[in-house]
């Protein structure tokens, strides 16, 4: 292969320090493929070619070509940078977005909801750069991520549970879940890049089970072979002592709590049809 030929087949990775992005990166360098990871400090890792990059200021992003861009980092930040990032040779974008963007419209946190709204329109944003330049988008929606010891879902309510040994559920957490592995979603990400299928199409990718929040949070009980503590309290409790309980919950609000009781599932059968998607069950693992 060309020098040239080289470059204009590498990928390109936004994001290649976090959970989802780095397991991307591994996977695409096990078979050999010339990698380009941005990220705001240098790293080093072989195979790959890190480029200092801050998505806050595009306009001063040099970058070598590539053909194919994922990013695991904020769609906001993506949308706003994208114009400057795509360059000719660029063929390919895999985004990922959330769930968020339907499980979140109704929240009763306005922080959330101008979330929500920002999200949204930066999915429009994307698509509309992607369109104008050509260039095939893909957008995923993971539903709740997790990687043991790295995540900011499963691993921190691990720690509660080793600190505590109990956990409460807001009414019982009867509301569904479908945890999703970070490794599967960069399975999941490399697979839509390379399906004409998943060309221009958006993806919910949800994990293999569907558990209540009850169900998880005992899994993760299991996990570090601890019995299963788990207190159901009154919604109307969990409003009123709140305050109280935030410090053992520092980076909740009140409606996650509230979320415990509702439904938050999606349809892979898309995924599965146009780039085989296939999620590990939920079993996870803590040393």
């Amino acid at each position: 292969m060309s020098g040239a030929e080289s470059e204009q087949t590498a990928s390109a990775v936004i994001g290649g320090t976090g959970v989802v992005g780095s397991y991307i990166i591994g996977q695409l360098v096990r078979p050999g493929e010339r990698v380009i990871a941005l990220s705001r400090a240098p790293r080093k890792r072989a195979g790959v070619e890190w480029i200092r990059a801050d998505l806050l200021k595009p306009d001063k992003l040099v970058l070598p070509a590539f053909s194919t861009l994922y990013c695991t980092a904020d769609a906001v930040l993506l949308a706003d940078a994208l114009p400057f990032l795509l360059n000719s040779g660029a063929k390919r974008l895999v985004a990922f977005s959330s769930t968020s963007v339907h499980t979140k419209q109704d929240t009763e946190v306005a922080e959330e909801r101008e979330m929500i709204h920002k999200l949204a329109d930066a999915e429009r944003r994307i698509v509309a750069t992607c369109e104008e330049r050509q260039v095939g988008w893909t957008i995923l929606r993971p539903t709740l991520i997790y990687a043991e010891g790295r995540d900011t879902n499963i691993t921190p309510l691990s720690r509660l549970i080793r600190r505590f040994g109990f956990m409460p559920l807001v009414g019982g957490a009867p509301g569904l879940r479908q945890p999703v592995h970070a490794e599967d979603l960069a399975i999941g990400a490399i697979a839509a890049a390379a399906s004409q299928a998943a060309v221009n199409k958006f993806y919910s990718l949800p994990g293999a089970e569907i558990l209540s929040y009850r169900e998880m949070v005992g899994r993760i009980f299991d996990a570090l072979h601890l019995p299963r503590r788990l207190i159901s309290v009154p919604p109307w409790l969990w409003r009123a002592g709140f305050d109280l309980a935030q410090p053992l919950f520092p980076s909740s609000n009140v409606a996650m709590g509230i979320r415990m009781m509702k439904d938050m599932t999606f349809d892979g059968t898309s995924a599965v049809r146009d780039f085989g998607w296939n999620p590990r069950a939920f079993r996870p693992i803590f040393d």
